[in-house]
């Protein structure tokens, strides 16, 4: 039994070190699992690249992981999740894929009463109108604004999370949203580089205001996919983990270190090729 798919990793990449914030969510979930996580570093970032090269660049991902043997593939990319969802399922199915899109958009509309959703994210995802989409399927009246924060990628990747500089940014980008009615309740962090700052994002919103981590609804997503169709691990002790990368192994591990909450070092990163 032990050979069976239940035994098998899960499959979790993304365009560089964001997706990290997912895979610490997903490890959080799913202490039993173990996964392989695949950062793109040499072709980052996506959110500025054509749907077409999106989706070129996600396939020959996914490949490398499907070609080392997953259970289930993880999309932990805003970016991919919006254009690309539906080509994976289709080139790697019946393997099951599952993007950050859709579940931060049900944990958004789980969280608003007044219909008033703010998405941030990279200028990409926000002008792709993926998460509004999803949302309007739901709930068709909501009134959904986006604001692109893209200060908020580099600010993560310093692990400038705190302190004056990211307080103002998040104020600038933000405060514009937050009109004297308060009809805004809801806001969906709908970038894998945004849950390190969602303590400022709460700090300028204020208490009122749900913050939505769209990695954590994620990792909530795939444990009722592995329950439903009977792929969780059976093994008692806590799973392993490997880190794939397509460029400087050095940076991903000390960036990555401050999105794992898990120190890194170069050598636990292997290079590969795509």
């Amino acid at each position: 039994m032990s050979m069976g798919p239940q035994s098998l990793p899960i499959g979790v990449f993304d365009s560089g070190v964001g997706g990290l914030t997912v895979l610490r969510a997903l490890r959080e979930a799913l202490p039993r699992e173990s996964f392989l996580y695949l950062g793109d570093t040499a072709r980052l970032p996506y959110g500025t690249k054509s749907p077409q090269t999106v989706e070129r660049y996600a396939k020959q991902s996914a490949q490398v992981l499907v070609d080392r043997g997953v259970k289930l593939l993880v999309i932990a990319c805003n970016t991919v999740s919006a254009v690309a969802v539906e080509t994976l399922r289709e080139q790697f199915g019946p393997l099951p894929v599952v993007g950050v899109v859709e579940p931060g958009a049900e944990a958004a509309c789980a969280a608003t009463s007044s219909g008033h959703i703010l998405i941030t994210g990279t200028e990409g995802t926000i002008r792709g109108g993926a998460y509004e989409r999803a949302i309007r399927r739901r709930r068709p009246g909501a009134v959904v604004l986006g604001q692109p924060c893209p200060l908020f990628v580099a600010l993560a990747e310093e692990a400038w999370t705190l302190g004056d500089v990211p307080k103002l940014a998040a104020r600038r980008y933000l405060a514009p949203h937050l009109d004297a009615d308060g009809a805004l309740d809801t806001v969906v962090l709908g970038c894998t580089h945004f849950p390190v700052l969602a303590g400022v994002v709460q700090s300028v919103v204020g208490p009122e205001v749900t913050v939505v981590d769209s990695a954590m609804t994620t990792a909530g997503a795939v444990r009722s996919l592995l329950e439903q169709l009977g792929l969780a691990s059976p093994n008692p002790v806590p799973g392993q983990l490997a880190l794939l990368a397509t460029d400087d192994a050095e940076r991903f591990a000390r960036v990555g270190s401050g999105f794992l909450s898990t120190p890194l070092r170069a050598e636990d990163v292997e290079l590969v090729d795509l």
